[in-house]
């Protein structure tokens, strides 16, 4: 049959347009045009990365320098109350060396805790881009649905 002729049973579809999967003429086009897709779609998802992680480095620098600050006024109040403490126990008739060892000694103890408590919450967690690596997992998911199905 000659092509741009009525194909029998198939209605007022011409040869060209009814093209059948033997036809492989338009698979480079079809495939550099998905290969343009994957490309713009990882660029995509590259900078949603790039962006989630600027944004969690931003709120960590915010969030470490107000801690920097409140660590400099606890050192003074807490100069200024363990002085009162230790003023207070020799007060009490506990020697003044003693009184600053129990102060110091308790003073220590609870910055360790706190040391403790405060690494515990600074974890890779909080600046892992949740939404990106989602986002990817679904991407591939479709490209291997897409590509098996």
């Amino acid at each position: 049959m000659i092509r741009g002729t009525t194909v029998p049973h198939a209605g007022n579809i011409t040869m060209s347009e009814a093209q059948g999967p033997d036809d492989l003429s338009a698979a480079p086009s079809l495939l550099v045009k998905a290969l343009r897709q994957f490309t713009t779609l990882m660029q995509d998802e590259i900078a949603l990365a790039r962006a989630e992680l600027s944004r969690s480095l931003s709120k960590a620098g915010v969030g470490l320098a107000l801690i920097g600050a409140a660590a400099i006024l606890a050192l003074v109040s807490l100069n200024v109350l363990a002085s009162a403490l230790v003023a207070y126990l020799a007060a009490s008739g506990i020697g003044l060396g003693t009184a600053a060892l129990i102060v110091g000694g308790a003073l220590l103890l609870a910055a360790l805790i706190l040391a403790f408590v405060g690494k515990s919450r600074l974890g890779a967690d909080a600046l892992v881009p949740s939404r990106t690596a989602k986002n990817l997992q679904t991407d591939f998911d479709t490209l291997k649905e897409a590509t098996n199905g």
